[in-house]
């Protein structure tokens, strides 16, 4: 019997939050042959780029200035990217990592070379949105609002080692809203992948725990398109992703969550998303529950590869 062809991945950042997470899910895995870079030659361009064109495919792990230099490194033709940055989500010739919104986004990561997965609270806000505006729902000048709670972990090392810090500021033991300009870098994507006409008003939360969030998407139904209860509304969602692995829909009001409320770690350390529809006849609160760390970033990408090879799309994750 041949041996199994290992497909050579190379992750650049590795060092990162994201993509010691990417690295640590590929363990045990006899599929992956991993190219690995000393951390003396991290920054360095010549061995990247040594590195990028040997891969098979490669993870950006990278700030959005670093991401885009690594494209331009790239002169084997073959070589495939998937970046984890905001660099090019909105980017024409890139496929949007979410396979589950359509069968074309599927199928443009199966056969894409260059795939931008989603932000985390990009993730929540258009797996919620995406679905209402594409059954007609919601209309495209809807006036949208979301607001976000997470994990601590979503802000990278910096912000790990500030919560984790002695002596750390007393304002960290309370919930913080962030991004008060309203110029949070997910809005584009938010935006542009949905298909509405206006940026979201968005209030994002960081909160003192590790990982997790909820994003939810407050809703007036007597300005929907097509009205919808509820328990229509729940319907919908369950038979819009119905065989989806990592989305699925909470058929019970959310009656069954610990104390009638949404926690923001509930699914810490899973990579799948829930989805919510709470509310009542003339006001819904739509809501996606998921791990930042998970489909909001790592899990999310080896999803994606697990696409592009052809494999089961949850190999190596938890869902």
């Amino acid at each position: 019997m041949s041996e199994l062809k290992k497909t050579k991945i190379f992750i650049d950042g590795s060092e990162g939050t994201t993509g010691l997470r990417i690295y640590e899910r590929f363990e045990g895995r006899d599929d992956i042959e991993l190219l690995r870079i000393s951390s003396e030659l991290r920054k360095d361009a010549a061995e990247r780029k040594r590195l990028i064109n040997a891969s098979d495919i490669t993870f950006l792990c990278l700030p959005d200035a670093a991401a885009r230099e690594s494209v331009s490194l790239v002169e084997n033709e073959n070589v495939r990217i998937i970046d984890t940055s905001t660099a090019h989500r909105t980017e024409s010739g890139w496929a949007y990592g979410f396979p589950e919104l359509s069968a074309a986004h599927r199928d443009a990561i199966k056969n894409g070379n260059r795939i931008a997965v989603p932000g985390c609270h990009a993730s929540g806000f258009i797996g919620v949105v995406y679905p209402l505006i594409a059954g007609g729902i919601l209309p495209k000048d809807y006036p949208i609002s979301a607001f976000s709670l997470t994990g601590y972990s979503g802000g990278g090392k910096k912000m790990i080692a500030e919560y984790e810090a002695e002596g750390r500021h007393s304002d960290i033991d309370a919930p913080r809203e962030y991004a008060l300009t309203q110029q949070h870098k997910h809005l584009k994507e938010m935006k542009a992948v949905t298909g509405l006409e206006r940026l979201p008003l968005f209030s994002p939360i960081v909160a003192d725990y590790y990982s997790g969030m909820v994003v939810s998407v407050p809703l007036y139904t007597e300005f929907f398109a097509k009205y919808k209860t509820p328990l229509e509304l729940t319907n919908f969602y369950a038979d819009y992703y119905k065989g989806e692995k990592f989305v699925r829909v909470d058929e019970t009001g959310g009656s069954e969550l610990y104390g009638g409320m949404l926690a923001g770690n509930s699914l810490s350390g899973w990579d799948g998303m829930k989805i919510y529809v709470t509310g009542n006849e003339e006001r819904i609160v739509v809501s996606a529950q998921f791990d930042n760390l998970g489909k909001g970033a790592s899990g999310a990408a080896i999803q994606c590869l697990n696409i592009m090879l052809g494999c089961d799309e949850a190999k190596g994750l938890n869902v």
